[in-house]
């Protein structure tokens, strides 16, 4: 599947969760900005949207800001949604993150707005809550949201399962050459290099058994976008 493709199918994913999201009832407004720290983590395909959409708007100003945010601590991953699922198959231990304590703003925000916001990532567009954050200090979620969040999240790694995931700051800086962007499609960007590891297919969906039969509509939405 070429490229091209993949990003198509990567949008209509990208309109069926916020269709899905439409219907919830959220705090979550313009210029509230609570959750929007240098910790989202996103894979090397919504990273090519992004850095994509950057140029087609001729925005510039996101690359100095990134290249700031990467002298600073951050989450990076060191296993993806989708061995998370397989490890959780097959009971066994997950690694331990590290999680800096400090959650600082997104070099993407500008005055509480992203700057990118049209092209934000799964992770972004996933972290919704019922109540205002800024007064609970915490997003609630509920649980079948929730589930909804780790399908699409495992299906958009699946999507670009011989690309990698990362912290956005490593994503958006390794992306943000035309020969990363090259060695992309080409399936040979080192990895490690920048701080990434490698997606895996989805071999599990991690749907718990009370969730199956509400999950049945999105679940045929999926495959029809897939297909």
């Amino acid at each position: 599947m070429n490229l091209s493709i993949r990003l198509k199918i990567l949008d209509r994913l990208y309109a069926l969760y916020d269709e899905f999201v439409g219907s919830l009832d959220v705090a979550c407004q313009k210029y509230c900005a609570h959750c929007c720290t240098r910790n989202v983590t996103l894979t090397t395909l919504e990273g090519y949207r992004i850095v994509d959409y950057a140029e087609f708007c001729h925005k510039s100003a996101w690359l100095q800001a990134v290249k700031s945010a990467s002298r600073k601590k951050r989450f990076q991953p060191k296993i993806t949604t989708n061995t998370i699922a397989e490890f959780c198959m097959r009971d066994r231990c997950l690694p331990d993150e590290e999680v800096p304590l400090k959650c600082e703003s997104c070099p993407l925000l500008s005055e509480d707005k992203c700057s990118l916001y049209q092209a934000r990532p799964f992770g972004c567009r996933c972290m919704i809550s019922k109540r205002n954050c800024h007064k609970t200090g915490f997003a609630e979620m509920d649980e079948f949201t929730v589930t909804v969040n780790c399908v699409f999240l495992q299906t958009i790694e699946h999507l670009d399962f011989d690309g990698g995931s990362g912290n956005l700051t490593d994503i958006l800086l390794c992306l943000a050459t035309e020969k990363n962007r090259y060695a992309y499609q080409t399936k040979t960007l080192p990895f490690t290099k920048w701080e990434l590891i490698p997606n895996q297919p989805m071999k599990v969906l991690m749907i718990p058994p009370e969730h199956r039969q509400e999950m049945g509509p999105i679940l045929q939405a999926l495959h029809r976008i897939t297909l």
